[in-house]
């Protein structure tokens, strides 16, 4: 008998809305479980990042329950803030020793990862001197500091570079094979098939059960 394992996050009749405003979620479902790489496909303004923002804590439901055991978790929202006088490599290392990691290996960690992104102008380069492409790798590397149990990404490709963006597919990929769950948002059709191992839609505030399993 197979054993299905418990979910790394779980949203059990989530909504969501501010104030007066029509509910931006309503009555969300959703369970992603350990090697699940799950992209969330809508319109503008469909909820998404707000999906995302539940899903890592950021933000409270209104209504529902957000349920799944202690984990590390990496984040990348739509918009990443890095107007700092810091370093990349110094802002990272600082990040890593925040959440836990000793000095010397968060900054082994940080330059490997931008080492492996390609960052224009290295490690050293300024956060506020940075394209836009350049900052979103910074971004995808403050969430891989520590090897995260959850990854929520939102619009992770963004501004990226060809091989940056294939660098991109083959970290998810690596935090699905060591066990972690990956929830991203995406509206490019050929990335979430080469990437996702099921995709969901949100329409009207609602998860719809059009999405599906994409075999790859």
């Amino acid at each position: 008998m197979t054993v299905v394992p418990p979910p790394v996050v779980e949203l059990r009749g989530v909504a969501k809305w501010y104030r007066r405003s029509r509910p931006i979620l309503r009555d969300v479902h959703l369970a992603v479980r350990p090697g699940e790489v799950v992209a969330v496909l809508g319109g503008n303004g469909a909820g998404k990042s707000t999906l995302l923002r539940i899903a890592a804590g950021l933000s409270r439901p209104s209504t529902g329950r957000v349920t799944g055991g202690p984990r590390p978790i990496g984040y990348v929202p739509d918009r990443f803030a890095a107007h700092q006088h810091m370093s990349a490599l110094g802002y990272l290392t600082h990040l890593g020793r925040i959440r836990g990691l000793g000095g010397s290996t968060a900054q082994r960690q940080a330059a490997r990862l931008l080492e492996r992104l390609a960052l224009v102008g290295g490690g050293r380069s300024a956060l506020r001197t940075l394209s836009k492409g350049n900052t979103q790798k910074v971004a995808l590397a403050q969430a891989l500091l520590v090897p995260p149990r959850l990854l929520l990404l939102d619009e992770p490709w963004a501004g990226l570079d060809t091989a940056a963006g294939r660098v991109l597919g083959d970290l998810i990929a690596g935090v699905a094979a060591a066990g972690g769950a990956v929830l991203f948002t995406e509206h490019r059709t050929e990335l979430v098939a080469a990437t996702a191992t099921a995709v969901l839609e949100i329409a009207d505030g609602r998860i719809h059960p059009g999405g599906h399993r994409w075999a790859r």
